[in-house]
């Protein structure tokens, strides 16, 4: 288990050992979702216009519905 400290401006750090399994830094998304249990945590890359290109094999040219698809981890 690893616990990190909450500070006065309600920020807190990502532990080293985290950061290097999920391989996430600075710009990464980190989604917080209220559960039965309490909280799950998720990490989600950064999608840069490049990564988005580089999924589209279809007709869909709305760039912004491209990225939110890109950013849900769903084909495009």
């Amino acid at each position: 288990m690893t616990e990190t400290k909450i500070s006065k401006g309600f920020q807190t750090v990502v532990p080293a050992e985290i950061r290097k399994k999920f391989n996430v830094g600075p710009g990464d998304i980190l989604e917080w979702v209220s559960t039965e249990e309490g909280v799950e945590l998720k990490f989600r890359k950064k999608v840069t216009i490049d990564d988005i290109l580089g999924m589209v094999d279809g007709p869909e040219t709305d760039a912004v519905e491209l990225k939110k698809k890109a950013q849900r981890g769903e084909k495009i």
